[in-house]
């Protein structure tokens, strides 16, 4: 599978990320197990509002890759979630979710809530 041009892009398509129940908790125990430095680092970055808080502007990626929800690891591959800048791999139909979302990270859930 090809894939994402990630590097450069600063987040921008991280958010608002819709989470699952089953995703909080998973995300929760990740956060968790963070060793507190990197914690306090990721949690202390200034991010545009709707960007994703777990989004690492330092590192440009997901700081929380191994965890990260359902959508994020679509994204760019489904025709509803399509990559500005590969467009072409977006050859999958529309998402179909199972679960309803129960809030938006960094808009609903913040980091007091991990």
């Amino acid at each position: 599978m090809d894939t994402l041009p990630c590097q450069g892009c600063k987040g921008l398509c991280c958010g608002p990320v819709p989470i699952t129940e089953k995703e909080r908790r998973k995300i929760q125990k990740y956060v968790k197990a963070m060793p507190r430095k990197i914690r306090f680092d990721l949690e202390n970055q200034q991010r545009l509002f709707g960007t994703c808080m777990f989004y690492d502007l330092q590192a440009d990626r997901c700081g929380i890759h191994e965890a990260r929800p359902e959508i994020c690891r679509n994204f760019g591959y489904h025709e509803d979630l399509v990559c500005f800048r590969k467009p072409e791999l977006a050859t999958k139909a529309k998402i179909i979710r199972r679960e309803l979302p129960v809030g938006h990270l960094s808009i609903d859930f913040t980091w007091k809530d991990f």
